[in-house]
């Protein structure tokens, strides 16, 4: 970790010229100065000094948080492919998340595995084609531009009676993909 450059931007970001934090510490602005630079290192006391001038501590400094990820890409992507339905991960990670999102594509004349009861609700929105959503002793027919919603406490699964494949987007709270 590059103190130096970590005090500089949390300098920058509460707008402070190296004067003024150097005033409020009681350094100098050549010491602050060598310090964004790297040409001095200071001692815990001295880092307190200036992270408590900075509206910070100790702990939080040193805690490398990493910026959330919002946007994601294809490259972000995982893929389960089978003869019958492909299915696309679009947030990775999602297990962690309150709901996860997956695209799949149910190829012609073919269908979803069945998918036990469980705790949760269902979304879908299909982008192309059309399926039909069975649920316990239900069977649905949703076409291109429709959407679909249950609460997930029976099996259910996909199925694509048609020659051309279906594609939809499909959003599961909590994650069960």
């Amino acid at each position: 970790m590059k103190i130096g450059n970590k005090i500089k931007a949390m300098r920058l970001k509460c707008g402070l010229t190296q004067q003024e934090l150097a005033s409020r510490t009681e350094l100098t602005k050549g010491y602050i100065s060598q310090l964004e630079n790297e040409l001095n290192s200071p001692s815990i006391a001295t880092l307190c000094d200036i992270l408590e001038a900075l509206g910070s501590n100790i702990r939080e400094f040193f805690i490398d948080v990493q910026p959330e990820k919002i946007v994601f890409n294809e490259n972000d992507c995982f893929q389960n492919v089978t003869d019958a339905y492909t299915t696309t991960w679009l947030v990775p990670n999602a297990q962690k998340n309150e709901m996860e999102c997956i695209t799949v594509i149910v190829e012609p004349h073919s269908k979803t595995m069945p998918d036990n009861p469980h705790e949760g609700e269902e979304f879908g929105y299909i982008l192309s084609g059309t399926v039909t959503l069975h649920i316990g002793k239900n069977s649905y027919v949703c076409k291109k531009g429709e959407s679909f919603y249950f609460i997930s406490n029976k099996n259910h699964y996909l199925e694509n009676r048609h020659s051309t494949p279906c594609k939809l987007l499909w959003i599961s709270s909590p994650p069960t993909f």
